[in-house]
């Protein structure tokens, strides 16, 4: 033993107390906490005033510390695959941990899946958006069979018999995960990709022959995610072109030759992707060998059945975004509002709060923007706003899950080391951010598909600067930008794919015009009047912490 300069030994306790660390950030309600969702989920989004009970319910529970501790544990332990049981049966399963059950189970419970199905009208949507994100905001994993079983609604109801029987279970608020005939609520995933195409699906192989009154499916799928699910929507060839089908783990009743109801339909997962993020899901890839599957849509129009899926998908990439957008935010304020370093609070010292109020403008402007388009997908949407979300949802898919993987890793850099350590969850979240971008279209297959839009349905353009003219005359700035963006436009529209080298700066600046213009409407001044200087003005940068001296640092916070 050592002692010091006075002669005495140093008490060991001294240097082991824990001292300028945030107290755990648990037992917060996540709704309440977060004032730029609870303000546009009523001003843009139109939700009803009966949406904050429920969401309030729903953010006590993602932000309780028993939440947070299985999304570290579903992400910990991640899925097993089971190819054969012990006694040599192939069956197929994915083992999760209970964690994951229990996430699952409570997303269900309060509706993120299909509330906007089953409870519809104006708001819907914005409700369903606003649970969906606050659960994928903590654990983002569960969110994909959550989004795909809401997805899948729309290509259903193109085939009325299989509508009646598998809708009432998708809008059921039961979860049961394991495989099985007689249950009251149901899952769903889909299975588009191979491996010779991947985004272009019409070089698809698998093979869908009639059988009986459905059809047999041959072939495979490169990516399944959740293949836990009750039932898959499959894309297949068969002598009318490419189709969809619908594919059910279990086998249904009524099919009077090959196996029997409540047996195992061929569904042979080949083994799970080890992915880089994303860990709590399962994500496999399956083989059909005679899959039993029942066609959804016309005969050879697959793609076009299954789109209004995709459409569903890509908002919710843009709600994904913004809810790990969030998430960051919370932290990082979290710890600069409890961490001091040379005399002050971080979040006092001048550059740190002008890089957390930039990250904290990011996803407020991507919260608004997906309240905008929840809006547009509710059951009342007229000609125009079904025209606005065609075009809105692709511009602001390619933009905000583009910007989520640098807002996430900023949010590490404020937390300093502990950023990067996997017990706090901003770790999770920079491996979690790049699946926004990438599923439902890398950026580059969404900019042409941007493009393609305005040249073949050119009503999708006027509902877009539609939306924009309606913040014209408050923001000088901003109405230059719209009037540059406009003449950009017109020459796409003629020949789009002469732009098609140039069509990512084109969808940037559209969205940012869409956010901005949001902003300009609903947000407090300080807010809208920083993004518009920062995301439009002639010194704008897209590094985080590069806001103008003349912003309004503390209102921005405020909100934060």
């Amino acid at each position: 033993m050592t002692v010091d300069d006075a002669g005495t030994a140093p008490d060991s306790r001294t240097t082991h107390q824990v001292l300028n660390q945030p107290p755990p950030r648990v037992d917060i309600n996540e709704f309440a906490a977060n004032i730029p969702l609870m303000d546009y989920l009523v001003t843009i989004g139109e939700a009803g005033a009966g949406a904050t009970e429920e969401l309030e319910r729903a953010g006590a529970v993602v932000g309780s510390a028993q939440f947070q501790e299985d999304a570290r544990l579903a992400h910990k332990y991640p899925p097993v695959l089971h190819t054969h049981s012990k006694y040599g049966q192939r069956i197929d399963e994915v083992e999760y941990h209970p964690s994951y059950h229990r996430i699952l189970g409570q997303a269900v419970a309060a509706g993120a899946h299909t509330s906007a199905w089953s409870e519809p009208g104006a708001g819907a949507n914005a409700r369903r958006s606003a649970a969906f994100m606050l659960f994928a905001q903590v654990e983002p994993g569960h969110a994909c069979p959550v989004s795909m079983s809401h997805a899948a609604v729309e290509p259903l109801r193109l085939t009325p018999e299989l509508a009646g029987e598998w809708l009432p279970r998708l809008y059921s608020r039961e979860y049961s995960p394991e495989l099985a005939t007689g249950k009251s609520g149901a899952l769903f995933g889909m299975a588009m990709t191979e491996k010779q195409g991947g985004s272009d699906v019409r070089a698809n192989t698998t093979r869908a022959v009639p059988f009986e009154d459905h059809h047999l499916l041959t072939g495979h799928k490169w990516f399944c995610s959740a293949p836990m699910s009750d039932a898959f929507l499959v894309l297949a060839q068969d002598d009318a072109g490419l189709g969809c089908f619908l594919v059910p783990r279990l086998i249904p009743g009524g099919v009077s030759a090959g196996p029997t109801a409540g047996e195992r339909n061929p569904f042979l997962i080949q083994r799970l992707k080890d992915k880089a993020g994303n860990r709590s899901n399962a994500s496999g890839e399956v083989e059909f060998a005679h899959t039993h599957g029942w066609r959804i849509g016309e005969p050879g129009r697959g793609v076009r059945a299954i789109m209004g899926m995709v459409a569903q998908t890509r908002l919710d990439c843009v709600l994904g975004s913004a809810a790990g957008m969030r998430q960051s935010v919370a932290e990082a304020a979290w710890h600069v509002r409890h961490r001091r370093a040379f005399g002050a609070r971080l979040v006092d010292q001048p550059a740190m709060a002008n890089v957390l109020a930039d990250l904290a403008l990011e996803a407020e402007a991507a919260t608004a923007v997906g309240m905008r388009l929840s809006r547009a997908f509710d059951d009342d949407a007229g000609p125009a706003e079904r025209a606005f979300r065609r075009l809105a949802t692709a511009v602001s898919k390619y933009w905000v899950c583009k910007r989520g993987p640098n807002h996430a890793y900023e949010a590490m850099e404020c937390l300093g080391g502990n950023g990067y350590i996997e017990d706090f969850p901003l770790a999770m979240r920079y491996r979690e951010q790049p699946v926004m971008a990438i599923w439902e279209g890398t950026g580059n297959v969404i900019a042409l598909d941007v493009l393609r839009a305005m040249g073949t349905e050119p009503e999708s353009v006027e509902a877009f600067f539609a939306e924009l003219r309606a913040a014209s005359g408050a923001d000088e700035l901003f109405d230059a930008f719209v009037a540059g963006l406009k003449e950009a436009v017109s020459p796409v529209r003629a020949a789009p794919a002469d732009f098609a080298g140039s069509a990512r700066t084109l969808v940037e600046k559209m969205a940012l015009a869409l956010q901005a213009s949001l902003l300009i409407r609903y947000a407090p001044p300080a807010v809208a009047d920083a993004f518009v200087v920062s995301r439009l003005g002639p010194d704008r940068c897209f590094n985080y912490g590069n806001l103008p001296a003349s912003s309004d640092f503390a209102g921005i916070l405020a909100r934060a």
